[in-house]
Protein backbone atom coordinates (compact mmCIF):
# COMPACT_ATOMS: atom_id res chain seq x y z
CA UNK A 1 0.00 0.00 0.00
CA UNK A 2 1.96 3.21 -1.02
CA UNK A 3 0.91 6.86 0.01
CA UNK A 4 -0.74 9.07 -2.35
CA UNK A 5 0.94 12.19 -3.66
CA UNK A 6 -0.58 14.53 -6.49
CA UNK A 7 -0.17 17.90 -7.64
CA UNK A 8 -2.78 19.85 -8.80
CA UNK A 9 -2.00 23.17 -11.43
CA UNK A 10 -5.28 23.01 -13.81
CA UNK A 11 -9.01 21.60 -13.73
CA UNK A 12 -7.95 18.16 -14.83
CA UNK A 13 -5.32 17.77 -11.89
CA UNK A 14 -8.18 18.96 -9.35
CA UNK A 15 -10.40 16.95 -10.82
CA UNK A 16 -7.64 13.89 -10.14
CA UNK A 17 -7.61 14.95 -6.69
CA UNK A 18 -11.39 15.66 -6.00
CA UNK A 19 -11.87 12.05 -6.98
CA UNK A 20 -9.54 10.44 -4.66
CA UNK A 21 -11.15 13.06 -1.70
CA UNK A 22 -14.83 11.90 -2.04
CA UNK A 23 -15.84 11.18 0.96
CA UNK A 24 -13.35 12.48 3.24
CA UNK A 25 -14.08 12.99 6.42
CA UNK A 26 -12.83 16.44 8.10
CA UNK A 27 -13.25 18.07 11.39
CA UNK A 28 -14.02 21.72 11.09
CA UNK A 29 -11.06 22.26 13.82
CA UNK A 30 -8.70 20.26 11.10
CA UNK A 31 -9.27 23.56 8.77
CA UNK A 32 -7.22 26.70 8.39
CA UNK A 33 -6.43 29.67 6.49
CA UNK A 34 -2.73 30.70 6.92
CA UNK A 35 -2.86 34.45 5.87
CA UNK A 36 0.73 35.51 5.84
CA UNK A 37 1.25 32.62 4.04
CA UNK A 38 -1.34 32.75 1.43
CA UNK A 39 -2.30 28.60 2.35
CA UNK A 40 -5.52 27.06 3.07
CA UNK A 41 -5.05 23.84 4.25
CA UNK A 42 -7.30 21.08 5.92
CA UNK A 43 -6.31 17.39 7.28
CA UNK A 44 -9.14 14.92 6.66
CA UNK A 45 -9.63 10.90 6.81
CA UNK A 46 -10.25 10.16 3.08
CA UNK A 47 -12.02 7.03 1.50
CA UNK A 48 -9.78 5.15 -0.21
CA UNK A 49 -11.72 4.05 -3.30
CA UNK A 50 -8.67 1.97 -4.67
CA UNK A 51 -8.95 -0.70 -1.83
CA UNK A 52 -12.08 -1.80 -2.21
CA UNK A 53 -11.70 -5.70 -3.03
CA UNK A 54 -15.61 -6.86 -3.73
CA UNK A 55 -18.90 -5.34 -3.15
CA UNK A 56 -18.97 -6.59 0.32
CA UNK A 57 -15.49 -5.28 1.14
CA UNK A 58 -15.59 -2.03 3.44
CA UNK A 59 -12.01 -0.17 1.96
CA UNK A 60 -9.95 2.02 3.67
CA UNK A 61 -9.56 4.99 5.59
CA UNK A 62 -6.43 7.35 5.44
CA UNK A 63 -4.91 10.40 7.06
CA UNK A 64 -4.12 12.97 4.68
CA UNK A 65 -3.52 16.52 3.90
CA UNK A 66 -4.61 18.89 1.26
CA UNK A 67 -3.74 22.72 0.77
CA UNK A 68 -3.71 25.22 -1.65
CA UNK A 69 -1.75 28.21 -2.00
CA UNK A 70 -2.16 31.72 -3.63
CA UNK A 71 -5.23 32.02 -1.58
CA UNK A 72 -6.53 35.89 -1.36
CA UNK A 73 -9.74 34.79 0.32
CA UNK A 74 -11.42 32.46 2.11
CA UNK A 75 -15.49 32.42 2.60
CA UNK A 76 -17.19 29.62 4.72
CA UNK A 77 -21.23 28.85 4.00
CA UNK A 78 -23.66 26.02 5.47
CA UNK A 79 -21.64 25.46 8.85
CA UNK A 80 -20.33 27.10 12.01
CA UNK A 81 -16.43 27.88 11.17
CA UNK A 82 -16.32 27.94 15.07
CA UNK A 83 -17.78 25.16 16.23
CA UNK A 84 -14.12 22.82 17.07
CA UNK A 85 -15.83 19.43 16.56
CA UNK A 86 -18.08 19.92 13.89
CA UNK A 87 -17.27 16.91 11.00
CA UNK A 88 -17.87 17.48 7.80
CA UNK A 89 -18.02 14.69 4.70
CA UNK A 90 -16.12 16.33 1.72
CA UNK A 91 -18.36 15.56 -1.37
CA UNK A 92 -16.34 17.00 -4.37
CA UNK A 93 -13.71 20.09 -5.16
CA UNK A 94 -13.80 22.60 -8.09
CA UNK A 95 -12.72 25.07 -9.68
CA UNK A 96 -14.20 28.46 -11.56
CA UNK A 97 -11.82 30.54 -14.03
CA UNK A 98 -12.38 33.96 -13.17
CA UNK A 99 -9.58 35.79 -14.73
CA UNK A 100 -6.70 34.34 -16.41
CA UNK A 101 -5.23 32.07 -13.99
CA UNK A 102 -7.37 33.18 -11.04
CA UNK A 103 -10.30 32.10 -9.71
CA UNK A 104 -12.44 30.52 -7.06
CA UNK A 105 -11.93 27.05 -5.47
CA UNK A 106 -15.17 25.62 -3.85
CA UNK A 107 -15.09 22.40 -1.57
CA UNK A 108 -18.67 21.29 -1.45
CA UNK A 109 -19.80 19.46 1.56
CA UNK A 110 -22.42 16.99 2.07
CA UNK A 111 -25.34 18.90 4.05
CA UNK A 112 -24.67 22.28 1.60
CA UNK A 113 -21.61 23.05 3.13
CA UNK A 114 -18.98 25.46 1.00
CA UNK A 115 -15.70 27.03 1.97
CA UNK A 116 -14.80 28.97 -1.23
CA UNK A 117 -11.10 30.17 -2.01
CA UNK A 118 -10.32 33.08 -3.94
CA UNK A 119 -6.81 32.19 -5.17
CA UNK A 120 -4.15 33.73 -7.82
CA UNK A 121 -3.53 30.75 -9.62
CA UNK A 122 -4.57 26.99 -9.16
CA UNK A 123 -1.82 25.22 -7.08
CA UNK A 124 -2.98 21.99 -4.64
CA UNK A 125 -1.31 19.40 -3.08
CA UNK A 126 -2.76 16.27 -1.21
CA UNK A 127 -0.50 13.87 0.77
CA UNK A 128 -1.29 10.74 2.66
CA UNK A 129 0.26 10.58 6.27
CA UNK A 130 0.77 6.97 6.11
CA UNK A 131 -1.76 6.13 9.24
CA UNK A 132 -4.71 4.05 7.71
CA UNK A 133 -7.55 1.65 9.08
CA UNK A 134 -10.46 -0.42 7.93
CA UNK A 135 -13.84 1.70 7.69
CA UNK A 136 -16.64 0.81 9.11
CA UNK A 137 -18.62 1.38 6.16
CA UNK A 138 -18.65 2.03 2.62
CA UNK A 139 -19.91 5.35 1.68
CA UNK A 140 -22.99 5.02 -0.43
CA UNK A 141 -25.11 7.85 -2.13
CA UNK A 142 -28.33 7.98 -3.44
CA UNK A 143 -28.73 8.39 -7.13
CA UNK A 144 -32.04 10.71 -7.59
Amino acid sequence: MTDLKLLALDTEDLEVISAHVQDAVVRVADMGYARGDRRFALLMNRFDWTSINGRRDKGLRKRAALHFDAVQSVATNGFDPAAPEGVLELLAITFQPIDGPAGIIELSFAGGGTVRLGVECLEARLSDLGAAWAATAKPAHALD
